[in-house]
């Protein structure tokens, strides 16, 4: 499977980012998901990132459309449809 890369942004890019995507991260390797990198950013730094991202996983709500699949990052701090959420990942790093 080809390499993917999910980009977490919040305004830091410390700490809740990296909550998300640490955890985001693990369930993948859970699910023997291996082809994929979860990387926590900052919010002013998110364009730069998502050029060659297969997906953006939003803390906080965006304000402009971005070409590619956009999941619901708190679902992963909360729990409330992390499964749904985690399913969406999981679909777009088996993609070809």
């Amino acid at each position: 499977m080809k390499h993917k890369t999910f980009i977490v942004a919040c305004n830091a890019g410390v700490a809740t980012s990296q909550t998300i995507a640490s955890k985001i991260q693990g369930l993948l390797n859970e699910k023997g998901i291996d082809n994929v990198s979860v990387e926590a950013v900052d919010i002013k730094s998110l364009d730069m990132y998502l050029r060659n991202a297969s997906a953006y996983i939003a803390v906080i709500t965006p304000d402009k459309d971005y070409d590619l699949p956009v999941i619901n990052g708190l679902s992963f701090l909360t729990g409330t449809n992390q499964e749904e959420e985690l399913n969406k990942l999981i679909k777009i790093a088996i993609e070809k």
